[in-house]
């Protein structure tokens, strides 16, 4: 009944064209629709392929990354890019339980972790910017899914350079060992929550610190991928 009057007090509204969400959601049937799906993937890191070959890539068969799996649904595109923007930049938190209500749809039903983690921001990063974007996700997602999760955890222990700007190697240098994970519950499995996966470079970096700390299993949860190779 609570959720049936807020629907009447506050009814869905789409986030990208402002039409009448869908199904509780804050988004249009056709948007939905529209949203860039990551089709053709490698089922380890979910770098976006020209076709579907059910096999690793090149790069995470010449050597596996830390981490057992990627899973990003979307392309960095149109409107899923917008949506992310709406959260991470201009700080609209209905995209943020958006998103996380959408990446909660894609995650199987089996085999799930037993902690949710978002990617941290350095302590001086997060107070000028006033907010994790990944912490919003992760909030959600926990809600939706039922999985614990914690914003303290796993912390960055350094500042670091915007990767954007940087190349390859450069990328690599600039997060290596900035992350620190506290498991004293000694957490065997930890999915890792992030907005964009580019080069995978964070993700290889984290997982790495959460294997160095006893975590057996780490997934990255991302909402989107670029098609950049590592």
């Amino acid at each position: 009944m609570v959720y049936n009057w807020r629907q009447l007090l506050f009814p869905p509204t789409c986030l990208v064209c402002g039409q009448p969400g869908e199904s509780g959601l804050d988004i249009c049937q056709a948007c939905h629709a529209n949203l860039p799906r990551n089709h053709s993937a490698c089922p380890c890191c979910a770098q976006p392929l020209t076709t579907s070959i059910g096999a690793p890539c090149g790069s995470c068969a010449r050597r596996a990354p830390p981490f057992e799996r990627i899973i990003s649904p979307w392309l960095y595109q149109a409107p899923m890019d917008d949506l992310i923007r709406q959260l991470k930049f201009q700080q609209k938190l209905p995209a943020g339980r958006l998103l996380a209500q959408l990446l909660a749809q894609e995650i199987p039903g089996e085999n799930r972790p037993d902690l949710l983690v978002p990617v941290p921001l350095h302590p001086r990063q997060l107070k000028a910017r006033g907010f994790n974007h990944a912490s919003e996700i992760t909030r959600a997602l926990s809600g939706e899914l039922g999985i614990p999760w914690s914003p303290w955890l796993l912390r960055k222990t350094r500042e670091t350079l915007p990767q954007h700007n940087l190349g390859k190697q450069q990328r690599k240098k600039n997060l290596r060992a900035c992350f620190s994970f506290d498991n004293h519950r000694h957490y065997q499995h930890v999915a890792v929550i992030d907005d964009v996966v580019t080069t995978a470079t964070t993700a290889v970096e984290v997982a790495r610190t959460l294997k160095n700390a006893g975590v057996e299993k780490v997934h990255i949860w991302a909402l989107a991928r670029t098609p950049m190779n590592r």
